[in-house]
């Protein structure tokens, strides 16, 4: 990208910053007082969930297990419950794996470091680099959709991000302040821009910070010149049948058999299926007589449990 000529010019990491100050969105996790764990929970249920839909687990979640170890010494089948409707279940598994691994490895206290992060059950490049971000203050570029979008348009003159790209990282660190408190305010601000002005479809450019330096704006606003972006549906998938059965075991006081599941969905060939892939991925365990249950909920019914892994679905 080509800065403006002037030596005057203030940097576009630092509008962002101070964009930012005035314009970000009062986000729990994002509080000073907020520690790392709690970061780590927050950057887990923020993948692929809405903010609005996080926010009231989220509290709930800290509130209740406020450290690692307190989530370590939960049977996964009260991880799941407290999991609820925020999607995706394995992400809570992974958690809690992840926060056994903190426990036993790091004393209980989440690292700082990037590569022990990512050394984590669960945790990729993005989540590290989050948690010692903002967690732990470290300057650190983050990279996200919205993130990429930003830089997409900004920098390249592309109306969408396309692919990730190894080179991504270094997009972003060329556009952060020197300052290392700034350093780690821009990375939250990118964020916040993407998510709230530079949006996929129709970014609201009369709200940019930085409109008059965007390479996208200033070559016209060309479109998007690859594939259209795929809408994902959620009715009639998978995804909402094994929703529908979690659903019926997180509400049931003891293991149910298989005509307890039957009312989530109608199309049992479908049904089983689901039950068969929730199975294998550890998200619901059978008994040794054949009932259905949350995986270690079956312990606490005095029952001996048999996991039965079923091959993956196609």
């Amino acid at each position: 990208m080509t800065e403006p000529s002037s030596a005057t010019a203030t940097p576009v990491g630092e509008v962002v910053v101070d964009w930012y100050a005035t314009a970000a969105r009062d986000l729990p996790w994002r509080r000073p007082e907020v520690d790392p764990w709690a970061v780590l929970v927050s950057e887990v249920m923020l993948q692929q969930t809405p903010v609005a839909r996080v926010e009231p687990v989220w509290r709930a979640w800290v509130a209740r297990w406020p450290t690692p170890a307190d989530l370590a010494a939960q049977p996964p089948a009260e991880v799941i419950r407290a999991w609820g409707k925020l999607g995706y279940p394995r992400r809570a598994l992974r958690l809690r794996e992840a926060a056994i691994a903190i426990t036993e490895r790091h004393g209980g206290v989440v690292p700082d470091d990037v590569a022990e992060l990512e050394a984590l059950p669960g945790v990729g490049t993005y989540t590290a680099r989050a948690v010692a971000c903002f967690g732990y203050g470290r300057r650190q570029p983050v990279v996200d959709t919205n993130v990429r979008r930003v830089v997409a348009r900004l920098v390249h003159g592309r109306a969408e991000a396309g692919n990730a790209r190894a080179a991504d990282l270094a997009d972003i660190a060329a556009l952060t302040p020197e300052d290392d408190e700034r350093a780690v305010r821009f990375s939250v601000a990118v964020m916040e821009l993407g998510a709230l002005v530079c949006v996929a479809g129709t970014p609201r450019c009369g709200a940019c910070p930085v409109r008059e330096r965007c390479a996208w704006r200033l070559a016209g606003a060309p479109p998007h010149d690859g594939p259209p972006r795929k809408v994902q549906k959620f009715a009639g998938t998978d995804r909402q049948v094994r929703g529908r059965l979690l659903d019926v075991l997180r509400a049931a006081h003891e293991p149910v058999d298989a005509a307890a599941l039957e009312p989530a969905w109608d199309d049992p060939v479908q049904r089983s299926r689901c039950l068969d892939s929730l199975l294998s991925d550890g998200l619901v365990e059978q008994t040794e007589d054949g009932l259905f249950t949350l995986p270690g909920a079956g312990d606490d019914q005095g029952r001996r449990i048999q996991v039965v892994v079923a091959p993956p679905v196609g």
